[in-house]
């Protein structure tokens, strides 16, 4: 028999908790019609218990998918919570996919109804014809900004009409803990999108744990820029685990430029950001135009692709921040790993704690971690030998929405990273399992050339691809975007600082200078299409 309290699991619990314990403190959002708008937790609860009413006046039922289409606002934040608390399924839809995606995506999913921000109706109204199960369209804003629907094909509401008609004493459902809350796509870099089905449990799980000080580490006296996307793998969870605590939010809408960035840092005292690289790549290059620095910031939380160690020293050397560098999925949560400090490090030289902090970090509690190689059996811990990586836990995939079959092996996820894992639990992403470089029988990491070349101050972005080769399967490539303005490098000084970094047959057979360099929807480099084009280079 149990002797302690038990009860169900319902993410709402969450705002609630921040408007009685909270209630004053503020989401601050930078909003898509423009200017900054104040709002405190309490208020956010008043009106997600509205927009909740209204859900379920409109026909929303439990397990029924609800798409956002959305920035990190406060209406995001109410929508969010609004519509897990009341029992449905919160499909955060990422706006930066390609149209076929998209529909793809809203189609499997089977959303019932839209909430949208204005920047994307038009793209949005397009495809609706071709999205059977959508109902009607909510446009996150006000009747004084409301744009013209009339094309449409489906009944279109305002958002804050839609709200007002709700009730504020709605009365939250109790739901199965191991329900589904809210839903994230992959971004489909290897085929359609697979659709990932969080729990009320093991969102509330991860949430706990990214509050932790060998995490995330944020508690009620912080202020949190998260900038990370709420369509990238649930914000990394920061839109649970900042109200959990009581912090301050900030919420950047689509504003995500350098200076808009910086701005917001500097006027809201921002201690700590979470972003992926190519938005500090962004806030970086503004600063050295601008020469203005981070008062405030204590910590950036950086994810999504490995960190260069350039980008590691700027921040620390220069501006005083402390890079964390974490890593994880959409399938995982997404946190897997922070890279925090144990004691025994505290004696290490500068040089020896960068090299460490350019790993992805350990496995926060909760998580499991192991390498293997292609035969299945576990490889040793000695930060020297890698293989594929693989993962479990509480917030990990087990299979995604709607497979019929689980996606482990022997109760272990296997990422599709390769990795290694030193003595200390330290784990380092090499590649992508479809990215790493086979030449002649050997791995050579794409991964280590892309961050060795833009630690020169005139490269932008670097993408590395393996090419075929007559003799040796595969060599490395190396495409190079320039920062603005800047002039070229000489390939044999490329080549001459790559060398610093990896062994001489490691290096770059070519070195192609580029004007652009394709992302992803989540601002990762995209490899398809630069293989497309240079895949046979060495052999023309």
């Amino acid at each position: 028999m149990s002797h302690m309290q038990d009860g169900p699991i319902n993410l709402i619990s969450i705002l609630q908790s921040a408007s009685r314990w909270h209630g004053e403190q503020e989401i601050v959002t930078n909003t898509v019609e423009g200017g900054i708008q104040r709002q405190t937790y309490s208020t956010t609860l008043q009106r997600a218990t509205k927009l909740a009413s209204r859900l379920a006046e409109f026909g929303i039922c439990v397990g029924d998918r609800v798409g956002t289409l959305a920035w990190n606002t406060s209406r995001h934040m109410e929508a969010w919570y609004a519509i897990s608390g009341q029992g449905a399924i919160c499909h955060t839809v990422n706006p930066r996919l390609f149209p076929e995606q998209l529909r793809f995506i809203v189609n499997h999913a089977e959303d019932r109804l839209l909430f949208v921000d204005l920047t994307f109706v038009d793209s949005l109204t397009s495809l609706l014809p071709e999205m059977p199960s959508v109902e009607a369209v909510v446009v996150m804003t006000d009747t004084e900004h409301m744009p013209d629907t009339s094309s449409i094909s489906v009944p279109v509401h305002c958002y804050e009409d839609f709200l007002a008609d709700g009730d504020g004493e709605f009365e939250w459902p109790s739901v199965d803990e191991n329900a589904g809350s809210s839903l994230c796509y992959t971004s489909g870099t290897t085929g359609d999108p697979k659709g990932v089905m969080y729990t009320h449990r093991s969102n509330l799980l991860h949430a706990y744990s990214a509050c932790g000080a060998d995490s995330v580490n944020i508690g009620a006296a912080d202020t949190v820029l998260m900038i990370v996307p709420m369509f990238h793998a649930n914000s990394w969870g920061l839109a649970y685990s900042a109200p959990m605590v009581g912090a301050k939010l900030i919420l950047p809408g689509p504003h995500m430029d350098g200076a808009s960035i910086h701005k917001m840092i500097e006027t809201e005292s921002a201690n700590r950001a979470a972003a992926v690289p190519t938005v500090w790549n962004m806030l970086i290059t503004h600063l050295n135009e601008t020469g203005k620095g981070l008062d405030s910031l204590q910590e950036v939380v950086i994810g999504g692709t490995a960190v260069p160690r350039s980008m590691i020293q700027t921040f620390d050397e220069k501006y005083g921040v402390d890079v964390i560098h974490a890593w994880g999925m959409t399938e995982t949560s997404p946190i897997g790993t922070v890279n925090r400090p144990k004691a025994l490090f505290a004696n290490l030289s500068k040089e020896e704690r960068l090299d460490l902090r350019t790993k992805q970090g350990r496995p926060v509690f909760g998580v499991d971690l192991k390498i293997v190689n292609d035969g299945g059996k576990e490889l040793p811990h000695d930060g020297e030998t890698f293989g594929r990586l693989l993962c479990k836990g509480p917030w990990i995939l087990d299979r995604y929405f709607r497979a019929e079959k689980t996606a482990l092996e022997d109760g272990w996820f296997d990422t599709g990273d390769i990795a290694t894992i030193d003595e200390y639990g330290y784990m380092q992403i090499t590649d992508r399992a479809q990215d790493v470089i086979k030449s002649g029988g050997e791995w050579i990491s794409s991964v280590d050339l892309e961050n060795a070349a833009i630690s020169h101050p005139a490269i932008e972005l670097a993408a590395c691809i393996g090419a075929t080769h007559e003799k040796w399967d595969e060599r490395p490539v190396l495409l190079v975007k320039l920062a603005a303005n800047a002039e070229p490098p000489s390939i044999e000084e490329v080549l001459e600082l790559l060398g610093k970094s990896v062994a001489k047959w490691q290096l770059p057979d070519r070195v192609i200078y580029v004007d652009e360099i394709p992302l992803t929807a989540t601002g990762k480099i995209d490899k398809k299409p630069l293989r497309a084009e240079y895949q046979d280079c060495l052999l023309n």
